[in-house]
């Protein structure tokens, strides 16, 4: 069961028109009258209204800081691998530079760079942006937060080896555009670690129904069906904008233990491991 929507309430539109994306033959995803450029205020909004609460474990936040372990440890054995570096290291990311698309309050991006990366958070809600500064200075780390949208960077020609996009993608505009930011980002030999949710039937009721309306795990209206993305759909993105799927994991919750892991289970969670092609020798 999914409890964590758009850490940082991204939302992302083809900055060039929307009849641009038409063109392309991308598929836009639907989003509030409200949005201008690639942000969408009402998901600013309602995420702006939680961000006091990103580092309470007990708080409105409780399920991500469960969820937590789960998409760190994908991360880290994913990116341990493909790097070819020491798995006893305590800092086997150091040399990375490392993006995290809807940081929020920076549950990803702190443990990143405490494994050594050189980290960039970005989010489009200022709030989060400094919940997450503050954060940071009192635990000692150095992370560069920025209040701004992927094509930000990519206007700046900003590039890096990973790519984080985790609860993100159900809340964008349109997944093609959102996916080319993130391949252009990357270098060559450059990962992209995605988090997201299946359009199925089951997603509706166990990521809507349950964690909304039953559990109360999520202000309602926090998710939107329509917008949950099949991984048919990601793969294809991902290939289109240069980027190979290495690796899709479902991941899974259980009730009777309340803890998340991996499984094979695609239907509700699942998590992408993507690589870009490597620079020719």
């Amino acid at each position: 069961m999914r409890v964590a929507a758009g850490r940082g309430g991204y939302t992302y539109s083809d900055r060039r028109s929307a009849q641009s994306a038409a063109a392309k033959g991308w598929r836009a995803m639907p989003s509030s009258a409200g949005a201008t450029g690639t942000v969408d205020p009402d998901e600013v909004a309602r995420f702006a209204a939680l961000a006091d609460d990103w580092w309470d474990p007990r708080g409105r936040f409780r399920p991500l800081h469960q969820l937590n372990p789960v998409r760190l440890a994908f991360i880290r054995d994913r990116l341990v691998r493909h790097f070819g570096r020491d798995p006893a290291s305590l800092t086997p990311f150091s040399g990375l530079r490392v993006l995290d698309i809807g940081c929020g309050g920076g549950l990803v991006a702190e443990p990143m760079a405490r494994l050594g990366a050189d980290v960039v958070g970005l989010d489009a809600t200022d709030k989060n942006i400094r919940i997450a500064r503050l954060h940071a200075e009192r635990t000692g780390l150095s992370i560069d937060y920025r209040c701004a949208a992927a094509e930000d960077l990519v206007d700046d020609a900003a590039r890096f080896d990973v790519v984080l996009a985790l609860e993100v993608i159900e809340h964008v505009a349109a997944l093609e555009p959102f996916v080319a930011a993130c391949g252009r980002l990357l270098t060559p030999g450059g990962v992209l670690v995605a988090a997201t949710l299946n359009r199925t039937a089951k997603a509706w009721a166990f990521a809507i129904v349950g964690a909304e309306y039953v559990l109360g795990w999520l202000p309602r209206g926090t998710h939107r069906w329509a917008k949950f993305v099949r991984p048919a759909e990601l793969a294809g993105a991902l290939r289109r904008s240069g980027l190979t799927v290495a690796e899709l994991a479902g991941v899974s919750y259980d009730p009777l233990a309340g803890a998340w892991s991996l499984s094979r289970d695609l239907a509700v969670n699942y998590m992408v491991f993507a690589r870009t092609a490597a620079a020719p020798d």
